[in-house]
Order: structure tokens, then sequence, then C-alpha cells
């Protein structure tokens, strides 16, 4: 709302300036005095995810416009990560999540003019980079999903047909046509990678509206969902709930325990640390250990089994159902976008299918999806997801294998050259590194057809990856971390029940290397991805920008 008490300070004069300029775009002057809702919207015609949000966009509006708000939209990018998979384009997709939280606080900031914000956002960097701008506009926000695609066989059927194709046996265009069967349509991949562990992770903190999380894309329940968020944003002004209010401690620790229950994607501990510092709240890694150790795993969805998808999950009860399985370990008098508490939501919760969503008393697992491993190799700290690993596979040693960048990797991979036992090391992927810190999916897809092979990386992994695949390990490569230290034959020790990584060397040999070894420096043409590579912290910092030593400015 733009009024004498908001903008006073600039003058009558600058005031009715904006008004007009607004006026101009075709508001009338009247709805200048109604709350102005900013719709943040990442559509686009590229990602597969985003497809609905034009479409629920409206629906925000007229829920907006029937609360007695006045709606204004403005898009900012979003990229699939499926799309920038294999090449070069991955490099770019964490530095965006970056990009976009800073475009929507330039126009959300450069404006001044709005009250509240909509942000619509289906995928992996763009729920956490519009959560991120949440926090650090701190007006009241609420976040919408487009929703995942419903797929018609199951993800088993899916797994195969890729194996045929890799090994010869299926023609692109048969892989493209069975693929539209499991891929069917505009909305997010239906399995558990990290955009729908990320949207679930924004309803687990209450920046959603409960329930709304999985509603599948272009259905009746997601259109509704859409038009309420543009009224409950109307009443979260009127309230003054703030971000600041929801995006608490209690909050980050509901999110991790369903993070770790549901066995999401390992790309989400990056984006809750880096939200948390958005949101000024102190989170470190090794809470994600801790948590682990006292929440089991209870959900059974692809990739940490080969049967159920998100839409599975979702008909068995989705999040509330499992949040209200946890009540006893989470915080459930915490308040949310609903204008409720956790608890109050989940009244009517319940689990409507235990083989998919399992009680505490018979958990898939006793502890959680994901282990904070430590040892000379990581001395700050490196991810597994357990739930996708063997059971056999746990305790693991083997001779290394080094590769300083994926392309190489990839070649060895399909040329047969990886013996099995070996652990691929794959340096020089990380933030700095890479630049841009990017997923190794590929590797770990193709390797998983060689047998014992394990995976250790400064880059990170797709929430779709399976198998014995250890990465973020911190510190990376470019900035001294011991991983460039690794040479072809060491061997190397994986221990997840002790949560060890270990270079099985003495301490003298480590320290002669050190002293030897020159950090390899990767060129790229890209003034954005150079930026990035000076500017970001570390994996296990949430892989944001560095805070600007002014004084250090001062002197240079």
């Amino acid at each position: 709302m733009i009024g004498n008490n908001k903008l006073a300070q600039i003058g009558d004069y600058q005031r009715a300036i904006i008004k007009a300029h607004l006026c101009s775009t075709g508001l009338t002057y009247d709805n200048l005095n109604k709350p102005i809702i900013a719709v943040v919207n990442t559509w686009n015609e590229v990602n597969p995810g985003h497809i609905p949000l034009r479409e629920l966009a409206g629906y925000v509006k007229a829920g907006v416009k029937a609360a007695g708000g006045t709606p204004l939209e403005f898009n900012t990018i979003a990229i699939c990560d499926g799309i920038a998979q294999g090449h070069k384009g991955m490099k770019y997709s964490l530095p965006s999540r970056e990009l976009i939280t800073d475009s929507v606080e330039a126009m959300i900031q450069g404006h001044g003019i709005f009250d509240g914000a909509v942000l619509l956002g289906s995928c992996d960097k763009i729920i956490p980079g519009l959560l991120m701008a949440a926090a650090r506009l701190n007006i009241p926000s609420i976040l919408l999903t487009g929703g995942p695609m419903i797929n018609y066989i199951p993800p088993i059927e899916h797994k195969k047909d890729r194996k045929l194709f890799l090994a010869g046996k299926l023609e692109e265009r048969d892989l493209v046509e069975r693929t539209m069967h499991y891929y069917t349509g505009p909305g997010v991949c239906p399995f558990l990678g990290t955009a729908n562990t990320m949207g679930i992770i924004s309803e687990a903190l209450g920046m959603s509206l409960p329930g709304s999380s999985l509603h599948p894309a272009i259905s009746a329940l997601r259109r509704q969902a859409a038009e309420e968020a543009g009224r409950q944003i109307v009443q979260l002004i009127q309230k003054k709930l703030t971000p600041d209010k929801i995006l608490i401690r209690e909050a980050f620790e509901n999110a991790i325990s369903v993070l770790l229950a549901v066995g999401g994607s390992l790309n989400s501990v990056l984006h809750l640390l880096a939200i948390a510092i958005e949101a000024r709240v102190d989170l470190d890694i090794s809470i994600f250990d801790k948590i682990s150790r006292r929440v089991p795993l209870l959900a059974n969805i692809t990739p940490n089994g080969d049967a159920h998808t998100v839409i599975d999950f979702y008909r068995a009860g989705g999040v509330p159902a499992l949040l209200k399985e946890l009540l006893p370990l989470i915080h459930g008098d915490i308040i949310t976008v609903s204008g409720k508490t956790v608890k109050e939501n989940l009244h009517n919760a319940k689990i409507l299918n235990n083989k998919i969503i399992h009680s505490l008393k018979k958990p898939l697992a006793s502890t959680g999806s994901i282990a904070v491993l430590k040892g000379n190799l990581a001395p700050e700290g490196a991810l597994v997801k357990v739930s996708s690993v063997s059971t056999r596979q746990r305790i693991f040693k083997g001779r290394a294998c080094v590769f300083d960048c994926e392309e190489k990797a990839l070649e060895a991979s399909r040329s047969g050259s990886i013996d099995s036992g070996s652990i691929v090391v794959i340096r020089y992927e990380g933030p700095q590194g890479g630049p841009g810190m990017r997923e190794m999916h590929r590797v770990t897809e193709i390797l998983q057809h060689q047998e014992n092979i394990a995976v250790i990386t400064d880059g990170r992994f797709s929430g779709a990856t399976t198998g014995l695949s250890v990465g973020y390990v911190s510190p990376e490569a470019a900035d001294g971390g011991p991983i460039a230290l690794v040479r072809n034959g060491d061997l190397i020790e994986i221990n997840i029940p002790e949560r060890r990584l270990q270079l099985l060397i003495d301490e003298k040999e480590l320290k002669q290397r050190k002293a030897e070894v020159k950090a390899l420096e990767k060129l790229t043409e890209s003034k954005f991805l150079q930026l990035y590579a000076v500017s970001t912290t570390s994996a296990v910092s949430g892989a944001v920008r560095k805070k600007i030593n002014r004084e250090a400015t001062k002197s240079e």
C-alpha cells in the first residue's frame, strides 16, 4: 500500500509521481490504497517444472484481489537441472540460486512498494533461491510450487529403459518415447530429486501452505492452493507475520527431520545452510548428522527404492502425514504461513498407505537418510545419502582412480578402464574449482553398471543419484583441500557407520605432498563464473557468497 505513512520521507510530490507510473501500467488510483503483493514468477517455456506457473500466477492474483490486495507480477530465471546435466551448463545451475535471490531483492527493494510476496517456483535451485530472498527481505511471504507430474510407469521400468539405451539396445527415439510415460508432461519430475525435496522442505519450514507442496501439477487442487496462497498473503500482512517469525531455529530442525525421514536430496543440505544464513539462524553441518541419529527413515520413495514416486507418497498422505508421524520428534508449536502452528495444521492428517510412509514403530531404517563423514580426506565434512547405499557397501576400501574433472571420469568409465573395487575420485569440481559445483549424476549413473565402484568428489550429486557416492567434500581441491593430494592407487576407506572418510597414508607423506602440489586452475571465459569462483564459500558453508571485508577492500 502506497500511503503517507510508508513513504512520507519521500515527499508528497515524489509519492504522487510513483503512483502515476503505476497507474500507467493499468492500475487505478484506488488499487494503490490496498496491500501491494509481489507475485514473483519463475515461469518459462524451457523448464517443465515451471510450465504450470503462468496459469497458477493468475489464480494467485485472483486470490489476492478477493482478499482486498493488489497483485503485481514479475519474473526471474529458472534453469532445469535435467537439461543442464552432463555438459558445461551444469556449471551455471548452483550459481543461478544467488542470481535468483539477488534479482528478487533488486525488484522488491528497487521499487520499494511491496507489502508482501507470493513466490512461485518448482525446481532444484529455484525454490531455495526464492526462500533465501524471502528471508533476506523479511516481508510477509508464501512459497507456491508448480507440483509434480504424474508418472504412468513405475521408476524401475524407466530405469530399465535407460540401461537398455546405455547398452546400445534401444534407439534414441524409442528412449524418448518411452521416457514420456515417466516424464508425462508439465510439472516437477516424479522422483524424489532436489526439486520435490525442496518443495517438501518449504512446507516443513512453514513457508508453504499445509499439504500444498505435492498437489499434482495441472490439477484442481493445485489451482485452489494458488488462489488460497493469494488470499493468505493478505492475511499475513494484516497479522504482520514475517519470515523471521517463521524461519527460526526450530523450523530448520523440523525441515532437517523431514529431509532425513523422507530420504531427500543431499543438495538440500547446501540449501538449508544457505537459507539459514539469510534468516540469521546459526546452523552447522553437524546438526544434520546429529538429527540423523535420532530420526529414522520412514518414506519409501525412489531413488531410495524402485517402486514408488512422490505421487505415491502424496496419495499415502504426503507431507502432513509424515509430519504428524514425526510430531514426537519435532517442534509442533511453532507458527507457519497458515497462521496456525505445525501441530494445528495436522489435525486431519493421517497415513493412508503404511508401505510407503512407515510408522516410527516400524521404520525403514533406524536412522535418517544422510550422514556427515569426516577424516583426513574431508576435515570439514562430506555427505553421503545412506538410504541409497547397499548395506554391504557401507564399509568400503578401495584404490583411488583420480580425475581432475567429470569429463575425464566419464571417458574412463565408457572405455571400461575403471576396475571393480576402485574408488573414483573426481576433484576440482567444487564451488570454486568447477567453478559452479556441477552434479556428477551422469558419472554415477554410468558407473552403476559396473560392480563394486564408489565415487568421491568435491562436486555434488543429483537427488536421483544412487550407490556409494560421497560428495560435497570440504575443503575442496581448489581451496587446498586434502582431496587435491590423492594419487592413483592410494588406498581410501569409506566407513559410514563410524562416519569416517580416510586417505590411508601416513601424515608425513600427506605433508610432503601438500608442499609439492600446486592447485589446478580451470580457465573459463564466463565472467559470471569467474565472479562466482572468487566470491563463493565452501559446500559446508552452503556455497553462499563470501562476506565482504570492507577494511581489506579499502586498503586495496
